[in-house]
């Protein structure tokens, strides 16, 4: 009878510690378990020792590293070995000190790259995906495109700033301004490009000065600031697209929600006019309209730098009937691709927009009634 709860004693010991095990996102590993486990994926291993200071500071680090591929366990592993345990392991890797991270390319049927990056999460992610090609679950935080102003800097950062500033006096404890917070936040990163639009934001319970200047006497209350001097209570709805519509109309801008250009942006209407009647003109015609184009476009690059992109996309369909389509899903693919930095997007914007002014929707007869 006592064999028999020594032996349901053991197999519960054992579930448990093989659900502990299978639940930490690092693989622990040693001398029988290292080739089996590691296979031939892609894999990093920390060969480390319990009493390393180094190792212990750089162990929830390598947890969190660890739960940012467990998405992904059947491509990539991380992994660990106790190298002052199993030496073995150590000696045949030529581990001389601790902690070594080792990178197999194709499990253990590659030879091993050391790993000499930084030892922070975001290197080390970094450094898994260049080398899998498999993304992390890390969220990045993202950064406050809100600038917060007190009375010290309200005439420098808003009055005379010379640029158009959307100001929120909000009130900490205030359930409006709570509920406001998010959406202010995409307004902010809506206009994060625009050099002459800041999106800010100012304590009025604290920064009692400004707030009595301008007469606040509610939460939150939200003041235009124009760079001609001019002050306007912003009255509209609080979604993000009723404030992306004041701040264009005012400021002149041509934002859309998330940040980019909307499609009017770099359009210029007397060259539309032209794209579309180049789109519609027959092919012995389209010369003739294209260099009328040309001859149009050229004359206002002085004044807006739309214009060129018009001259090219003149030049280019003229010499070739399919550049249109071929190069606006040229565009669009890189667009979509994530690698563009913030100039480079608003470029490539413009560029498809103006692309869509040579393209004449074809108008389908209606549908004749039986």
């Amino acid at each position: 009878m006592l064999a028999k709860y020594i032996t349901v004693g053991a197999i519960a010991a054992f579930i448990a510690l093989a659900s502990r095990a299978f639940a930490d996102n690092v693989h622990a590993l040693d001398s029988e378990s290292f080739d089996s486990v590691i296979g031939n994926k892609p894999t990093l291993v920390e060969f480390y020792a319990p009493w390393c200071g180094h190792c212990k500071n750089l162990a929830p680090i390598y947890e969190e590293l660890g739960d940012a591929f467990s998405h992904k366990k059947d491509e990539v592993l991380i992994a660990k070995v106790d190298a002052d345990e199993h030496r073995t392991l150590g000696s045949r890797y030529g581990v001389e000190g601790f902690p070594t991270l080792k990178w197999f390319p194709n499990g253990i049927n590659s030879d091993p790259e050391d790993y000499s990056g930084g030892r922070d999460l975001d290197s080390l992610a970094s450094f898994v995906t260049k080398k899998s090609g498999v993304r992390s679950s890390i969220k990045k935080a993202v950064i406050s495109q809100v600038e917060v102003v007190t009375d010290a800097t309200f005439e420098s950062k808003v009055t005379n700033s010379k640029k158009n500033v959307l100001v929120e006096f909000y009130a900490p404890w205030c359930g409006y301004c709570q509920g406001l917070a998010p959406t202010y936040e995409k307004v902010g990163h809506d206009f994060a490009k625009e050099k002459d639009v800041i999106i800010a934001k100012i304590d009025a319970t604290v920064e009692t000065a400004s707030a009595s200047k301008y007469g606040v006497s509610s939460y939150p209350t939200i003041k235009y600031f124009a760079a001609d001097g001019t002050v306007v209570e912003y009255e509209g709805d609080r979604d993000e697209q009723d404030f992306i519509d004041f701040i264009n109309k005012r400021a002149g801008t041509q934002r859309a929600a998330g940040g980019r250009l909307s499609h009017k942006a770099g359009r210029i209407a007397k060259l539309d006019l032209l794209a579309k009647k180049f789109a519609q003109a027959s092919s012995g015609d389209k010369k003739a309209v294209s260099e009328e184009g040309i001859k149009v476009a050229s004359k206002l690059q002085d004044k807006n730098a739309s214009a060129k992109h018009y001259v090219r996309v003149f030049e280019k369909a003229a010499a070739s009937p399919h550049f249109v389509a071929s190069e606006s899903a040229r565009l669009a693919k890189l667009s979509e691709s994530g690698t563009l930095n913030a100039d480079k997007a608003d470029d490539f914007s413009i560029r498809q927009n103006i692309l869509a002014a040579f393209v004449v929707e074809e108008v389908k007869p209606d549908k004749e009634e039986l």
